[in-house]
């Protein structure tokens, strides 16, 4: 068959496209970096589907990056013997997604909703941006974006590259170190070894994460960031405050009267992050409230001393610990709160 001179050029390109996808594909792999999942509006619909598909055999999680890290899935699978639906965000209140629970009236399995006070009573809305954003594609999902999911899905699998989050062209200009201006404080990035990211949803700190501490460091310099920049914003006012809590109790209330269980959990911290949140959300006027006003249990870190572990880099727990956070998660569960599983295994 002749080429023209057109073919020719056309089949060079995507040669070309095809050994450079080769080459950055082998270089990224040589640095260490494994696979992982991109962490968007997709991914969380997914998850969002098959709630009451499967709510007679998988207990649902809310919150924020506190159970993604912390809460093992495959531990809890391993112990209760069924799936851990996991549909918190990143740095966002659990709010929104309680609120879409509470309102569909097919759910009525177990829910265990993280309360990390700074985002749940949080006044900035910023602080529901990505919750709100799944909740609106799960909401308008097209037959189209469903398939692309499906294509995607195994090809992420596969390979490194298609990280959205640090290896598209969008992410990778993002990460050019350009000097900024006079009195401008430019938003910081975390390190691609803070969070690797699997198929359901779990956060995990990579191996040289967990060996570096200037990589450790980098991140308490983002919470302390994000500290100084929330100082900027009004705090929320005591009318702002008692009206979460209304909603609180109001979709809580909603869940249990369908025969539902909800569970509070404090997820671990430690050092100076721990005592920032003990001085601004002391726990009588918010923990307390929430279990007082809900009539629901709670399993707080600190009245557990398996649950006291110290976070790399203050806020969350390295893969190890999640382990042994989940097995006591588990046994405080069966053994104190009454909730039962298919699994009859104990945690030890």
């Amino acid at each position: 068959m002749k080429h023209t001179p057109l073919r020719n050029a056309l089949l060079l390109a995507c040669g070309i496209v095809i050994l450079f996808l080769i080459f950055w594909e082998t270089y990224l792999r040589s640095t260490g970096i494994g696979i992982s999942y991109d962490d968007g509006p997709e991914l969380w619909t997914h998850k969002r589907s098959l709630v009451t598909k499967e709510q007679e055999r998988s207990t649902v999680f809310i919150g924020s990056s506190r159970n993604k890290y912390d809460l093992d899935i495959e531990t809890w699978r391993s112990l209760t013997g069924e799936d851990a639906i996991q549909l918190a965000f990143e740095g966002t209140s659990p709010m929104p997604v309680l609120d879409n629970l509470a309102d569909d009236s097919l759910f009525k399995g177990k829910l265990v909703i993280d309360v990390t006070e700074m985002l749940m009573f949080s006044a900035n809305p910023e602080d529901s941006r990505l919750a709100k954003k799944g909740l609106d594609y799960y909401k308008n999902i097209t037959p189209a974006q469903w398939f692309s999911f499906q294509v995607n899905k195994p090809l992420e699998s596969q390979f490194v590259f298609l990280e959205r989050d640090y290896f598209s062209i969008k992410a990778l200009l993002k990460r050019i170190n350009l000097p900024t201006r006079a009195g401008m404080e430019k938003e910081p990035l975390f390190p691609i070894d803070f969070g690797r990211i699997n198929f359901d949803r779990q956060n995990k700190m990579s191996d040289k994460f967990l060996k570096e501490v200037s990589i450790q460091d980098s991140v308490k310099n983002i919470w302390s960031y994000y500290s100084r920049m929330g100082a900027k914003q009004p705090p929320p006012t005591q009318q702002s405050i008692d009206s979460i809590f209304q909603v609180i109790q109001k979709d809580v209330q909603k869940i249990t009267a369908r025969g539902g269980k909800v569970i509070f959990v404090r997820t671990p911290s430690s050092g100076v992050f721990l005592q920032i949140e003990q001085q601004i959300f002391p726990r009588e006027h918010f923990w307390n409230r929430i279990l007082g006003v809900t009539g629901a249990p709670g399993i707080h870190f600190m009245d557990y001393p398996e649950q006291q572990l110290i976070c790399p880099e203050n806020s969350h727990l390295s893969p190890t610990d999640a382990i042994t956070y989940t097995k006591s998660l588990v046994k405080v569960l069966e053994t104190e709160k009454g909730w039962s599983f298919p699994n009859k295994t104990k945690s030890n």
